[in-house]
């Protein structure tokens, strides 16, 4: 125990997984290229960039070594490097100190980044953020990592209350943005708050919860399996609006990737490598997309298309999404409590089916060995005609001299010679 204990206290320190993804991009580094030198897969790196693992070891120094940062490079990646005309940046084009960007990790949809204030040359002007597209607090959620107000402690249960009262209702509007059906918007709401509920120890010490329950969210609402079921096959009526028409009509011509980036940028306010991470994309592919959406939406906005620099197609998208959130009438969702009930509901009743499957399987098995024979009997195959076989063989009926000599030898008596020496008549 002391031993490991050492050897943790003496490996090297990695950052945030933001930031390594930031530095292993900065040194033009792809995954490829990191798993290869460091020995791992591809899957490997990108779970130590998402947050979920990290490396031990020998592959701890290795990989630290290689995503160090160069003497005297402190740049950042910030949503300012979104101003470049071209789709793909290869580097931040704005530098800005390390403390200026909030840490948060880059996880995946199960476990999102935290959200951020909007993007600084390319979010809202100082008016407030729109209830559809809320943005997370300076500070942690209400109770979720630190479960206290004041003096009084809360409990699971008031946390997460609270955290559901402050973002359920902008998770709704966010997720009929992105799928254009009310009714589906707030199913997957309800589901994410249900599994976040279900791994409530898992989530109340995450980062950022919020990014949480909304990774979770967005995932289940872009499940193309909802095109199976009829209520959710077709979306819902467009808004009467003109301009909120063609908004609306041309989010849901957009690829569901491409539509779920620009949602996230330049709705929600993330950060290029935060969107990047939440799509589960590299940062220059998480630009692209969202430089292609923009392009799509400016085709059907003359407004959007007239805007001078990418800064203020963004602020103009941030104000056009919320409106057209705050206009729509979206379902409220449930009350906190009703959503907790549901998901133990749902637990209790897969324990309850896992429970009553191995106890059918024990039994099936039980019957099996009772009834199974306990040697093994050579089946008797079933009887058949034969064919083929050739007319059967044998003396040839007797003559009426054979019959007379038959009867001859029947009735004289066996004695003596008579029988090795026949006589001559």
């Amino acid at each position: 125990m002391t031993r490991s204990t050492t050897d943790e206290a003496a490996a090297p320190q990695l950052p945030s997984p933001k930031e390594r993804r930031r530095l292993r991009e900065a040194k033009s580094l792809s995954e490829e290229q990191v798993a290869a030198a460091v020995g791992v897969t591809r899957a490997t790196v990108r779970s130590w960039e998402t947050g979920r693992t990290s490396p031990r070891g020998r592959k701890r120094a290795l990989y630290a070594k290689l995503i160090a940062p160069e003497p005297g490079a402190i740049a950042t990646t910030t949503p300012a490097a979104m101003t470049a005309p071209t789709p793909v940046p290869t580097a931040p084009e704005a530098a800005v100190p390390e403390a200026a960007v909030p840490e948060s990790p880059a996880e995946s949809p199960a476990e999102s980044p935290a959200e951020p204030t909007p993007a600084s040359s390319a979010g809202p002007t100082s008016e407030p953020a729109p209830e559809a597209l809320p943005e997370a607090a300076p500070e942690a959620a209400p109770g979720v990592k630190a479960e206290t107000v004041g003096e009084r402690r809360l409990s699971p249960a008031e946390a997460f209350d609270e955290l559901y009262a402050r973002t359920a209702p902008g998770l709704v509007r966010q997720a009929y943005l992105l799928t254009g059906r009310r009714a589906l918007a707030r199913e997957s709401v309800e589901r994410a708050f249900q599994l976040a509920w279900h791994r409530w120890p898992e989530v109340a010490v995450d980062r950022d919860p919020a990014g949480w329950v909304r990774a979770a969210a967005y995932e289940y609402a872009m499940s193309p399996w909802h095109r199976l079921r009829r209520a959710h096959r077709h979306p819902d009526a467009p808004p009467t609006e003109p301009g909120k028409q063609a908004l609306f009509d041309a989010l849901l011509d957009l690829p569901p990737a491409y539509r779920r980036t620009l949602l996230l940028y330049d709705g929600v306010g993330l950060d290029l490598p935060e969107t990047a991470a939440e799509t589960e994309a590299s940062t220059p592919a998480a630009a692209g997309r969202l430089m292609t959406a923009r392009a799509a939406i400016a085709e059907r906005l003359p407004e959007l298309a007239s805007a001078a620099t990418p800064a203020e197609q963004s602020a103009l998208l941030h104000d056009r999404l919320g409106g057209l959130a705050r206009a729509e009438h979206v379902p409220v969702p449930q009350p906190a409590r009703a959503v907790r009930t549901g998901s133990e509901d749902k637990a209790r009743l897969w324990t309850r089916a896992a429970v009553a499957g191995v106890a059918l399987l024990i039994a099936v098995t039980g019957l099996t060995l009772h009834t199974a024979p306990t040697h093994y009997e050579p089946p008797i195959s079933p009887a058949e005609r034969v064919g083929g076989v050739p007319p059967r063989g044998g003396p040839q009926k007797l003559t009426a001299q054979d019959l007379k000599l038959q009867k001859t030898l029947r009735e004289q008596l066996a004695h003596g010679p008579e029988r090795l020496v026949p006589q001559l008549r």
